[in-house]
C-alpha cells in the first residue's frame, strides 16, 4: 500500500513540540531529556530543535537549569506552524509548489483536485493546535482510529 507520508523529522519535531507541551513552561527540558522520552535519535532532535527555535516555536536557555520549553502556548502552535518550520510550506505535490511549478497545468485534468485536497490539509494542519492533543475528544478519535486498524 502506498503511502501519503510525514517527514520523519517532522514526526520528531511534532513529538518534541507535544512534549515539552506537557512539561511545566517554567520548567526547561534538555535534549536528552526529550529524545529519551520520545525514542528520538539525539543528535537528529538537536538539529529540529533548532530549526523550532529558529522559528519561534521553542526557545532556549543556557546555563545550569538550561533547556528548552515552547516559546508560545501549546494553544498557539499549529501543525502546520511545526511543518512549515521543519520542512517549508506544505505542497502535497509539486503542481502546489508555486516555486516548482508545473508545466502540465494548462492542461492537467488534475489540478482541481490536487488544489482541493491541498486547501483541506492545509486546513486541517493549520486549526490543530498541539494543546488540541489534550483535549478528550483528540483521544477518543485516537483510539477510534486504532481500533479500525486493528480491524483491518
Amino acid at each position: 500500500m502506498g503511502l501519503m507520508q510525514i517527514p520523519r523529522r517532522v514526526d520528531y519535531g511534532l513529538r518534541a513540540v507535544i512534549y515539552l507541551s506537557g512539561q511545566d513552561p517554567k520548567k526547561c527540558c534538555s535534549i536528552t531529556e526529550i529524545a529519551k522520552n520520545q525514542g528520538v535519535p539525539k543528535k537528529f532532535l538537536e538539529k529540529i530543535i533548532q530549526d523550532l527555535i529558529h522559528a519561534g516555536l521553542i526557545r532556549s536557555k543556557r546555563g545550569s537549569c538550561g533547556g528548552y520549553s515552547l516559546a508560545r502556548g501549546a494553544d498557539a502552535i499549529s501543525f502546520c506552524d511545526v511543518i512549515e518550520a521543519l520542512e517549508g510550506p506544505i505542497s502535497v505535490n509539486a503542481c502546489m509548489d508555486h516555486e516548482v511549478g508545473c508545466d502540465q497545468i494548462p492542461r492537467c485534468t488534475m489540478i482541481g483536485v490536487w488544489s482541493e485536497v491541498q486547501q483541506r490539509v492545509t486546513e486541517v494542519l493549520s486549526r490543530t493546535t498541539i494543546a488540541d492533543l489534550r483535549r478528550p475528544a483528540c483521544k477518543e478519535f485516537l483510539t477510534a482510529s486504532s481500533s479500525l486498524s486493528s480491524a483491518a
